[in-house]
Order: C-alpha cells, then structure tokens, then sequence
C-alpha cells in the first residue's frame, strides 16, 4: 500500500510520518488472544525490571518472545536466543502475534514483515520511557509495530536527533503505531503515565513491540 495514493485515508488510520501511521483500534478485536498468549508467554519467560548500562533500574517491566530477544544490562543494549533470567530459549511467538504484526505491517504499506523478536513491556501509573531510537536490528529496511494495551498513553515521536521537536500522539487501547521506511530511526518514547484503570488490565499498560532483529 502506497499512502501517497490516498487522497481520503482508510478508516482507522492516520497518518504521522512520511512512512509511519496510527492504526486506531486495530488490536482491539483480538485483545482476548493477545492477552491469553501474554500470559503463556510470561508463565514460561516472567516479567522482570532490566538495567541498563548506566545502572538505572527501567521502569516498565519486560519479557520478549521469538527467536531473539531484546535485553539490557551493564554489558549494553542487545538481541540474544536465551532469556538470562531462565537460561531457556524464549518462547516462541504465538500465531496471533504474527498475524497481527503481519497485518498491520502491510496495512502502514510494508509487505512481507517476517519479525523474529517480540519485546512485551508491562507499565504501571508512573512508568515512562526515555526517547530512544530502535538501531539494534540488522535490517533497517524492516518497520517496527507496536500494540498498546490497557490504559491511554502518550507517544512521543520525534525526528532523527534527540534535540528534534516530538509530537505527542494518545494511544488508546487496541491502536497499533508502525513506522520504517525513512522514519525507522526517529526517536520515540512514552511520557509517564497518568493515574486510569483500564476494565480488562487495571491500572496497566502493555505494549508489544515487533521487530526483525535478526
């Protein structure tokens, strides 16, 4: 899909970048699937507060799935087979997740995602994330999807300096953000969230984050 084509948007998305869009509500038909394969996926790899290489504890907590996971710890930021913390293999990525990152992909106009890695990150009232850019993977010719669940965030997306103006995007649940192209490596982040309760995740919010790592 080129979106330069459309002079009317499809229903659901906007669009944010040259080559990034939001895809309102898109998960939300699938949130009992994702949710039951969140839980698989943390019973087998739990969720933990990783460090980084600064010694800072990070505020949301994190599992991955997938041939390769996303970790961080006083060695630096990076993609590994194992799970430090089981010393297993993750898990692998459940079907719902493919699909849906499939689907999103080819809807912001990316044909033939294949993503290898899956980050699930568990925000409580308060938790933020730092702007960062996503520059581990190998082919950045690949977009990054992202699914938030649970209560409404901000997203900050910016350009492709620190220093850049950033918009500041609500994302409720059920939206999915995908971005590639010549937007892959501006930085993003979320902004400490505000005190809500969600009726099917409380006072949380999940992100999933798909990549080709690999």
């Amino acid at each position: 899909m080129n979106l330069d084509l459309f002079d009317t948007l499809p229903a659901g998305l906007e669009k944010i970048g040259e080559q990034s869009v939001v895809l309102r509500q898109f998960a939300s038909p699938m949130q009992d699937e994702l949710m039951a394969a969140i839980d698989q996926i943390s019973r087998q790899a739990p969720f933990r507060h990783m460090l980084t290489p600064g010694g800072y504890t990070m505020s949301a907590a994190m599992t991955s799935c997938g041939s390769l996971g996303w970790i961080t710890d006083r060695k630096g930021y990076r993609y590994q087979s194992v799970d430090p913390l089981t010393g297993k293999r993750w898990p692998d990525m459940p079907h719902v997740f493919q699909a849906l990152a499939q689907q999103a992909a080819s809807m912001a106009g990316f044909e033939h995602f294949q993503p290898d890695s899956c980050l699930i990150n568990v925000y409580g009232v308060g938790a933020k994330m730092s702007l960062h850019q996503d520059k581990n993977e190998k082919d950045m010719t690949q977009p990054v999807v992202s699914v938030s669940l649970g209560i409404t965030a901000t997203f900050l997306f910016g350009g492709l300096q620190r220093k850049d103006n950033t918009q500041k995007i609500v994302l409720q649940h059920g939206d999915v953000v995908v971005w590639g192209g010549v937007d892959r490596l501006r930085y993003h982040g979320i902004l400490s969230l505000k005190p809500a309760s969600h009726l099917l995740l409380g006072e949380r919010r999940i992100n999933v984050t798909f990549r080709q790592a690999g």
